[in-house]
Protein backbone atom coordinates (compact mmCIF):
# COMPACT_ATOMS: atom_id res chain seq x y z
CA UNK A 1 0.00 0.00 0.00
CA UNK A 2 1.23 3.51 -0.79
CA UNK A 3 2.33 5.98 1.91
CA UNK A 4 -0.31 8.92 2.25
CA UNK A 5 1.34 12.54 1.40
CA UNK A 6 3.02 14.92 3.85
CA UNK A 7 0.43 17.26 2.80
CA UNK A 8 -3.49 17.30 2.81
CA UNK A 9 -5.19 17.09 -0.06
CA UNK A 10 -7.72 19.64 -1.00
CA UNK A 11 -11.60 19.66 -1.67
CA UNK A 12 -12.70 22.17 -3.68
CA UNK A 13 -16.34 21.55 -3.60
CA UNK A 14 -17.77 23.40 -7.22
CA UNK A 15 -21.79 22.17 -6.47
CA UNK A 16 -23.56 19.37 -8.18
CA UNK A 17 -26.13 16.64 -7.52
CA UNK A 18 -23.11 15.61 -4.40
CA UNK A 19 -23.73 18.45 -2.32
CA UNK A 20 -27.21 19.23 -3.50
CA UNK A 21 -30.17 18.94 -0.91
CA UNK A 22 -34.27 19.03 -1.44
CA UNK A 23 -35.88 22.35 -2.56
CA UNK A 24 -39.62 22.64 -3.20
CA UNK A 25 -38.38 23.27 -7.01
CA UNK A 26 -36.08 19.93 -6.75
CA UNK A 27 -32.81 19.44 -6.04
CA UNK A 28 -30.14 22.43 -5.59
CA UNK A 29 -26.69 22.75 -4.24
CA UNK A 30 -26.66 24.19 -0.88
CA UNK A 31 -23.56 26.47 0.81
CA UNK A 32 -21.85 24.90 3.36
CA UNK A 33 -24.13 21.60 2.91
CA UNK A 34 -20.80 19.66 1.80
CA UNK A 35 -18.89 20.50 5.20
CA UNK A 36 -21.28 19.55 7.70
CA UNK A 37 -22.23 16.11 5.63
CA UNK A 38 -18.85 15.07 5.48
CA UNK A 39 -17.78 15.54 8.82
CA UNK A 40 -20.76 12.60 9.88
CA UNK A 41 -19.06 9.77 7.50
CA UNK A 42 -17.25 7.67 9.84
CA UNK A 43 -14.95 6.41 7.36
CA UNK A 44 -13.28 10.10 6.29
CA UNK A 45 -11.67 10.33 10.10
CA UNK A 46 -10.02 7.15 10.24
CA UNK A 47 -6.78 7.43 10.55
CA UNK A 48 -5.63 5.82 7.19
CA UNK A 49 -7.56 7.91 5.17
CA UNK A 50 -5.40 11.02 3.61
CA UNK A 51 -5.71 14.11 5.29
CA UNK A 52 -7.83 16.98 3.79
CA UNK A 53 -9.38 19.77 3.73
CA UNK A 54 -12.82 21.48 2.07
CA UNK A 55 -12.84 24.61 0.44
CA UNK A 56 -16.04 25.08 -1.93
CA UNK A 57 -17.37 28.23 -4.38
CA UNK A 58 -19.00 30.80 -2.88
CA UNK A 59 -22.11 30.03 -4.67
CA UNK A 60 -22.21 26.66 -5.07
CA UNK A 61 -23.83 25.49 -9.00
CA UNK A 62 -25.51 23.07 -10.90
CA UNK A 63 -23.07 22.27 -13.81
CA UNK A 64 -25.45 22.86 -16.12
CA UNK A 65 -24.56 26.57 -15.51
CA UNK A 66 -21.00 25.53 -15.68
CA UNK A 67 -19.20 28.01 -18.13
CA UNK A 68 -15.32 29.03 -19.26
CA UNK A 69 -15.17 31.40 -16.42
CA UNK A 70 -16.01 28.82 -13.92
CA UNK A 71 -13.35 26.91 -15.20
CA UNK A 72 -10.40 29.33 -14.75
CA UNK A 73 -11.53 29.76 -11.55
CA UNK A 74 -11.50 26.04 -10.89
CA UNK A 75 -7.89 26.40 -12.76
CA UNK A 76 -7.02 29.15 -10.91
CA UNK A 77 -7.73 28.00 -7.71
CA UNK A 78 -5.63 24.59 -8.41
CA UNK A 79 -2.75 27.06 -9.98
CA UNK A 80 -2.58 29.44 -6.39
CA UNK A 81 -2.74 26.24 -4.06
CA UNK A 82 -0.53 24.09 -5.85
CA UNK A 83 2.07 23.91 -3.58
CA UNK A 84 0.15 23.12 -0.53
CA UNK A 85 -1.38 20.13 -1.27
CA UNK A 86 -0.89 16.89 -2.23
CA UNK A 87 -3.46 16.97 -4.55
CA UNK A 88 -7.07 18.28 -5.46
CA UNK A 89 -10.61 16.39 -5.18
CA UNK A 90 -12.84 18.61 -7.41
CA UNK A 91 -16.45 17.74 -6.48
CA UNK A 92 -18.13 18.54 -9.29
CA UNK A 93 -22.18 17.80 -11.02
CA UNK A 94 -22.15 15.23 -13.71
CA UNK A 95 -23.89 17.09 -16.89
CA UNK A 96 -20.88 18.78 -17.33
CA UNK A 97 -18.13 17.43 -15.96
CA UNK A 98 -16.35 15.55 -19.24
CA UNK A 99 -16.00 19.34 -20.55
CA UNK A 100 -14.66 20.75 -17.34
CA UNK A 101 -12.40 17.77 -17.12
CA UNK A 102 -11.43 18.26 -20.99
CA UNK A 103 -10.57 22.25 -20.13
CA UNK A 104 -8.41 21.73 -16.85
CA UNK A 105 -6.69 18.80 -18.67
CA UNK A 106 -5.35 21.96 -21.29
CA UNK A 107 -5.47 24.57 -19.27
CA UNK A 108 -3.28 23.37 -16.38
CA UNK A 109 0.05 23.05 -18.49
CA UNK A 110 2.88 20.91 -16.94
CA UNK A 111 0.62 19.09 -14.35
CA UNK A 112 2.63 16.94 -11.56
CA UNK A 113 -0.03 15.94 -9.01
CA UNK A 114 -3.66 14.18 -9.21
CA UNK A 115 -6.80 16.89 -10.43
CA UNK A 116 -9.55 14.50 -9.60
CA UNK A 117 -13.29 15.49 -10.47
CA UNK A 118 -15.71 13.42 -8.91
CA UNK A 119 -19.40 13.58 -8.20
CA UNK A 120 -22.25 11.45 -7.97
CA UNK A 121 -25.95 10.48 -9.05
CA UNK A 122 -27.36 10.67 -5.77
CA UNK A 123 -26.98 13.55 -3.25
CA UNK A 124 -24.74 12.52 -0.21
CA UNK A 125 -27.66 12.96 2.15
CA UNK A 126 -30.01 9.73 0.55
CA UNK A 127 -29.82 7.42 2.36
CA UNK A 128 -29.07 4.98 -0.51
CA UNK A 129 -26.28 6.68 -2.75
CA UNK A 130 -23.21 6.68 -4.91
CA UNK A 131 -21.35 9.85 -3.57
CA UNK A 132 -19.82 8.27 -0.43
CA UNK A 133 -18.04 6.24 -2.50
CA UNK A 134 -16.96 8.30 -5.23
CA UNK A 135 -16.13 10.86 -2.65
CA UNK A 136 -13.80 8.61 -0.67
CA UNK A 137 -12.12 6.70 -3.65
CA UNK A 138 -11.15 9.99 -4.99
CA UNK A 139 -9.60 11.67 -1.93
CA UNK A 140 -7.72 7.89 -1.42
CA UNK A 141 -6.58 7.91 -5.30
CA UNK A 142 -5.70 12.13 -5.02
CA UNK A 143 -3.67 11.66 -1.29
CA UNK A 144 -1.71 8.07 -2.25
CA UNK A 145 -0.89 8.38 -6.11
CA UNK A 146 1.29 10.80 -8.47
CA UNK A 147 -1.04 10.64 -10.88
CA UNK A 148 0.36 14.12 -13.22
CA UNK A 149 -2.98 14.90 -15.18
CA UNK A 150 -6.24 15.54 -14.66
CA UNK A 151 -8.87 12.50 -14.54
CA UNK A 152 -12.58 11.69 -13.62
CA UNK A 153 -13.04 9.57 -10.93
CA UNK A 154 -16.73 7.25 -10.89
CA UNK A 155 -17.92 3.94 -9.68
CA UNK A 156 -14.88 2.07 -9.30
CA UNK A 157 -12.89 3.41 -12.25
CA UNK A 158 -10.46 6.23 -12.76
CA UNK A 159 -10.32 7.80 -16.21
CA UNK A 160 -8.56 9.90 -17.62
CA UNK A 161 -10.18 13.26 -18.10
CA UNK A 162 -10.24 14.20 -21.57
CA UNK A 163 -10.74 11.28 -22.49
CA UNK A 164 -14.39 10.54 -20.67
CA UNK A 165 -18.30 11.00 -21.99
CA UNK A 166 -21.34 10.91 -19.97
CA UNK A 167 -23.23 8.05 -21.32
CA UNK A 168 -25.77 7.23 -18.54
CA UNK A 169 -27.98 9.68 -17.07
CA UNK A 170 -29.37 7.21 -14.00
CA UNK A 171 -26.86 4.32 -13.75
CA UNK A 172 -24.42 4.69 -11.00
CA UNK A 173 -21.69 4.07 -14.26
CA UNK A 174 -22.37 7.69 -15.52
CA UNK A 175 -18.93 7.69 -17.35
CA UNK A 176 -17.25 5.79 -19.84
CA UNK A 177 -13.87 6.29 -21.79
CA UNK A 178 -14.64 4.75 -25.17
CA UNK A 179 -11.31 5.50 -27.14
CA UNK A 180 -8.97 4.74 -24.11
CA UNK A 181 -7.99 2.43 -21.60
CA UNK A 182 -9.16 3.28 -17.90
CA UNK A 183 -6.42 4.85 -15.50
CA UNK A 184 -7.57 2.35 -12.62
CA UNK A 185 -9.71 0.00 -11.47
CA UNK A 186 -10.95 0.29 -7.65
CA UNK A 187 -11.80 -2.87 -6.06
CA UNK A 188 -10.48 -5.33 -2.72
CA UNK A 189 -7.35 -3.89 -4.36
CA UNK A 190 -6.84 -0.72 -6.52
CA UNK A 191 -4.88 -1.04 -9.69
CA UNK A 192 -3.25 2.20 -11.23
CA UNK A 193 -1.79 1.67 -14.59
CA UNK A 194 1.30 3.62 -14.87
CA UNK A 195 2.50 2.69 -18.06
CA UNK A 196 -0.55 5.02 -19.29
CA UNK A 197 -0.13 7.71 -17.22
CA UNK A 198 1.58 10.67 -18.82
CA UNK A 199 4.72 11.69 -18.06
CA UNK A 200 5.18 14.74 -15.34
CA UNK A 201 7.13 17.68 -16.71
CA UNK A 202 9.97 19.53 -15.17
CA UNK A 203 8.34 22.58 -16.17
CA UNK A 204 6.36 25.07 -13.63
CA UNK A 205 2.60 24.51 -13.72
CA UNK A 206 1.29 27.48 -15.87
CA UNK A 207 -2.64 28.12 -16.16
CA UNK A 208 -3.97 28.81 -19.35
CA UNK A 209 -6.68 31.38 -19.25
CA UNK A 210 -8.84 30.59 -22.31
CA UNK A 211 -10.61 33.37 -24.32
CA UNK A 212 -13.46 33.76 -25.29
CA UNK A 213 -14.25 32.44 -29.39
CA UNK A 214 -16.91 31.75 -31.45
CA UNK A 215 -17.24 27.95 -31.53
CA UNK A 216 -20.47 25.93 -32.55
CA UNK A 217 -21.27 22.14 -32.68
CA UNK A 218 -22.74 21.14 -35.89
CA UNK A 219 -24.03 17.52 -36.01
CA UNK A 220 -24.88 15.80 -39.37
CA UNK A 221 -28.24 14.20 -39.77
CA UNK A 222 -30.20 12.80 -42.81
CA UNK A 223 -31.93 16.14 -44.50
CA UNK A 224 -30.24 18.40 -42.78
CA UNK A 225 -31.00 22.19 -43.89
CA UNK A 226 -28.12 23.85 -46.21
CA UNK A 227 -29.72 27.20 -45.71
CA UNK A 228 -28.89 26.29 -41.53
CA UNK A 229 -26.24 25.42 -42.56
CA UNK A 230 -24.76 28.33 -44.43
CA UNK A 231 -26.38 30.54 -41.78
CA UNK A 232 -24.16 28.75 -38.63
CA UNK A 233 -20.69 28.85 -40.93
CA UNK A 234 -20.90 32.58 -41.01
CA UNK A 235 -18.86 35.31 -39.46
CA UNK A 236 -18.15 35.89 -36.66
CA UNK A 237 -17.95 32.00 -36.23
CA UNK A 238 -13.88 30.71 -35.46
CA UNK A 239 -14.29 26.91 -35.29
CA UNK A 240 -16.50 24.15 -35.20
CA UNK A 241 -16.65 20.83 -34.42
CA UNK A 242 -18.57 18.67 -36.66
CA UNK A 243 -20.13 15.51 -35.81
CA UNK A 244 -20.28 12.77 -39.04
CA UNK A 245 -20.94 9.59 -39.25
CA UNK A 246 -19.00 6.16 -38.84
CA UNK A 247 -15.02 6.52 -39.48
CA UNK A 248 -15.82 10.35 -41.13
CA UNK A 249 -17.81 10.50 -43.85
CA UNK A 250 -20.78 13.31 -44.67
CA UNK A 251 -22.77 13.62 -47.45
CA UNK A 252 -21.25 13.75 -51.27
CA UNK A 253 -23.74 16.72 -52.30
CA UNK A 254 -21.69 19.37 -53.72
CA UNK A 255 -23.41 22.09 -52.07
CA UNK A 256 -22.67 20.91 -48.85
CA UNK A 257 -19.15 20.48 -49.63
CA UNK A 258 -18.60 23.68 -51.27
CA UNK A 259 -20.28 25.12 -47.80
CA UNK A 260 -18.01 24.23 -46.05
CA UNK A 261 -14.85 24.41 -48.50
CA UNK A 262 -15.92 27.98 -48.57
CA UNK A 263 -16.00 28.20 -44.31
CA UNK A 264 -12.32 26.59 -44.45
CA UNK A 265 -11.31 29.42 -47.36
CA UNK A 266 -12.49 32.36 -44.90
CA UNK A 267 -10.31 31.15 -42.09
CA UNK A 268 -12.73 28.90 -39.80
CA UNK A 269 -11.21 25.74 -38.27
CA UNK A 270 -13.02 22.93 -38.68
CA UNK A 271 -12.42 19.54 -36.60
CA UNK A 272 -13.74 15.94 -37.85
CA UNK A 273 -15.59 14.00 -35.16
CA UNK A 274 -17.22 10.88 -35.32
CA UNK A 275 -21.01 10.66 -34.06
CA UNK A 276 -20.35 7.07 -32.82
CA UNK A 277 -18.64 7.08 -29.07
CA UNK A 278 -16.35 3.83 -30.38
CA UNK A 279 -14.11 5.43 -33.71
CA UNK A 280 -11.44 7.11 -35.08
CA UNK A 281 -11.73 9.39 -37.97
CA UNK A 282 -10.11 7.86 -41.45
CA UNK A 283 -11.86 10.24 -43.81
CA UNK A 284 -9.60 8.64 -46.40
CA UNK A 285 -11.17 4.69 -45.82
CA UNK A 286 -14.19 6.31 -47.76
CA UNK A 287 -14.74 8.45 -50.98
CA UNK A 288 -17.93 10.04 -49.01
CA UNK A 289 -15.31 11.01 -46.19
CA UNK A 290 -12.22 11.61 -48.63
CA UNK A 291 -14.09 14.56 -50.13
CA UNK A 292 -14.72 16.27 -46.88
CA UNK A 293 -10.71 16.42 -46.01
CA UNK A 294 -10.62 17.90 -49.90
CA UNK A 295 -12.67 20.50 -48.22
CA UNK A 296 -9.94 21.35 -45.90
CA UNK A 297 -11.44 19.75 -42.73
CA UNK A 298 -8.89 18.47 -40.29
CA UNK A 299 -9.12 14.66 -38.40
CA UNK A 300 -10.44 14.78 -35.00
CA UNK A 301 -9.06 11.43 -34.49
CA UNK A 302 -10.32 9.44 -31.86
CA UNK A 303 -11.17 12.51 -29.48
CA UNK A 304 -14.59 13.36 -28.02
CA UNK A 305 -16.34 16.13 -29.00
CA UNK A 306 -16.15 17.65 -25.16
CA UNK A 307 -11.76 17.11 -25.86
CA UNK A 308 -12.10 18.73 -29.23
CA UNK A 309 -14.15 21.96 -28.28
CA UNK A 310 -12.05 22.52 -25.16
CA UNK A 311 -9.01 21.85 -27.25
CA UNK A 312 -10.10 24.63 -29.44
CA UNK A 313 -10.53 27.27 -26.78
CA UNK A 314 -7.28 26.55 -25.58
CA UNK A 315 -5.62 26.64 -29.35
CA UNK A 316 -7.23 30.30 -30.01
CA UNK A 317 -6.47 31.52 -26.15
CA UNK A 318 -2.88 30.89 -27.31
CA UNK A 319 -3.11 33.49 -30.02
CA UNK A 320 -1.71 31.51 -32.55
CA UNK A 321 -1.75 31.39 -36.23
CA UNK A 322 -4.53 29.80 -38.18
CA UNK A 323 -2.22 26.80 -39.29
CA UNK A 324 -0.37 25.92 -36.39
CA UNK A 325 -4.11 26.12 -34.37
CA UNK A 326 -4.34 23.20 -37.04
CA UNK A 327 -1.46 21.13 -37.12
CA UNK A 328 -1.99 21.25 -33.04
CA UNK A 329 -5.51 20.14 -33.16
CA UNK A 330 -3.85 16.53 -34.95
CA UNK A 331 -0.75 16.28 -32.14
CA UNK A 332 -1.72 14.61 -28.97
CA UNK A 333 -1.09 17.57 -26.52
CA UNK A 334 -2.09 16.20 -23.37
CA UNK A 335 -3.32 12.55 -24.17
CA UNK A 336 -6.39 13.49 -25.89
CA UNK A 337 -6.22 11.51 -29.29
CA UNK A 338 -4.27 8.71 -30.68
CA UNK A 339 -2.43 9.36 -33.44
Amino acid sequence: MPKHAQKPVCILATGGTISMQKTAHGYAPMPGFLKNAMATIPELQNPDMPTYVIDEFEKPIDSANMTPEHWYRIGDYIKKNDGEYSGFVVLHGTDTMAYSASALSFMLENLKKPVILTGSQLPLFETRNDARENLINALWIAGNYVIPEVCVYFNTKLFRGNRVKKIDASSFSAFASPNFPTLGKIGTTIRIRQELLLKPSQNDLHLQKFQPIHAGILRIFPGMSLDMIQQMLQPPLQALVLQSYGVGTAPEDPHFLNLIEKAVSQGIVIVNCSQCSYAKVRMSDYAAGSALLDTGVISGADMTVEAALTKLFYLFSKKLPLDEIKHRMKLPLCGELTE
